[in-house]
């Protein structure tokens, strides 16, 4: 038997200040947070979920290891919502083939959050 690996559900971010956190998601994301404890924040971000769990020793400098990209229509504004927001720019946008966009900022955390504009995303399952 095949596993089937049903797509990506959660992106979490870790950060050292988790009230100050869950203040800037929310703004940044212009969404309330659904889940909020000591341990976690939750938001639901079009059916996923961006979660918040404190670091336990807050650094400063932090790696580009992964990086996911929340979908957006409008590449330009969101980003721009995100600098105003106070987030450092990262990858400003830029084409990577096609109507392809990606841009990426760092939190005032140190996390990448990366946005994508993706008109083809989903257009086989829209044909079956």
């Amino acid at each position: 038997m095949t596993p089937k690996i049903l797509g990506l559900r959660t992106t979490i971010y870790k950060v050292g200040d988790l009230a100050a956190a869950k203040t800037w998601y929310a703004k940044a994301f212009c969404v309330a947070p659904y889940f909020d404890e000591p341990f976690y924040v939750g938001f639901n971000i079009g059916g996923f979920e961006l979660g918040l769990q404190p670091e336990e020793v807050p650094v400063s400098k932090k790696l580009d290891t992964v990086l996911a990209y929340w979908g957006v229509e409008n590449i330009q504004e969101v980003y721009q919502h995100l600098i105003d927001t106070g987030a450092t720019v990262h990858e400003p946008p830029t084409n990577v083939g096609g109507e392809l966009m990606v841009a990426s900022v760092k939190d005032p955390w140190e996390n990448v959050v990366g946005v994508i504009y993706n008109p083809y995303f989903g257009k086989e399952e829209k044909r079956n």
